[in-house]
């Protein structure tokens, strides 16, 4: 590396055609260049590599061992300098074998990854994709890293110095089991309190919510029977027991298994937003998938 420092690479592409040519005056006509200016490059290669490189032959010149052994090396490196300097080609999403790696909660492998799985596989038959747990504190440094290429997020909370992009806004209801005795009709703001409820606590063992916060303001609490950390066991929970909870719309939607109403509390919803670092902000295989995951989450909130 310190012997390339020194060296302009401008003189490299001189010496790959003049060891195709052996001669100046062509090498010069192919450079674009002066036969002088083409000679002086010669000598500075002469002077770096300590050899003649080109000596006087019949028949023009004819290379020296030393400029034999340059020949395919310096070919090959001025070939991947070509490549690693072309402009990128277009992305073909048909041809590509791309691995992405997503970082989701269990509610955005449902919300958001589970919509875009509709039409990869026609679009990109030759990539995969990777779902790997979210865990908010890591989120910055893994898209920083390359570890994950997209995270979705809440955007409160969400860490700064990021690209994102709002994907829907969310809201909650009250859901439980199909047929459900307390959930033929929407309860009372009393009833609702008497329910017991499951609460989905990410780190752990909570056993207070966004919901807690707005029936404190009221004066009021509920009774939460149920702790756990992950919103897919809610559902299970809610299916075989008469346990209710509050979760965010587009988790229960359509579900027969289940009974969705109306919740007698105002509870602030959210925004869902999906994340990625600048050093893929401009990639067009990363771009692409960008697209692809707003284009299906599109189409999923027009069904």
């Amino acid at each position: 590396m310190n012997n390339l420092r020194k060296l302009d690479l401008n003189l490299l592409l001189t010496l790959d055609v003049l060891l195709t040519e052996h001669n100046v005056t062509r090498a010069a006509e192919r450079l674009n260049l002066a036969q002088p200016s083409v000679s002086v490059h010669l000598a500075k290669l002469r002077e770096f590599f300590g050899d003649p490189l080109l000596m006087p032959g019949p028949r023009g010149m004819r290379p020296t061992a030393k400029a034999d052994e340059l020949r395919e090396p310096l070919r090959q490196a001025l070939e991947a300098l070509g490549r690693a300097v072309a402009p990128s080609a277009p992305f073909d999403p048909l041809t590509a074998q791309q691995t992405w790696r997503l970082a989701a909660t269990d509610y955005g492998e449902t919300t958001l990854v589970l919509p875009a799985l509709a039409g990869f596989a026609a679009q990109a038959p030759e990539s995969r994709l990777a779902v790997v747990e979210l865990v908010p504190p890591r989120i910055a440094k893994q898209l920083e890293q390359g570890l994950v290429d997209l995270a979705f997020h809440t955007l409160e909370g969400a860490p700064p110095g990021l690209h994102g992009r709002t994907l829907f806004a969310e809201r909650y209801v009250l859901a439980g089991r199909a047929g459900h005795p307390a959930l033929q009709t929407a309860p009372s703001l009393e009833r609702f309190c008497q329910l017991d409820q499951v609460i989905v606590s990410p780190d752990g063992g909570g056993f207070r919510g966004v919901t807690d916060e707005a029936l404190a303001a009221a004066g009021l609490s509920r009774r939460v029977a149920l702790s756990v950390p992950h919103f897919l066991f809610v559902i299970a929970a809610l299916g075989g027991t008469d346990l209710v909870a509050m979760l965010p719309w587009r988790l229960v939607r359509g579900n027969p298994a289940l009974r969705v109403v109306e919740a007698p509390v105002a509870v602030p919803g959210y925004q869902m937003t999906m994340l990625w670092h600048e050093r893929s902000h401009r990639d067009p295989a990363h771009r692409w998938l960008r697209e692809h995951i707003v284009g299906s989450i599109e189409a999923d909130t027009a069904v």
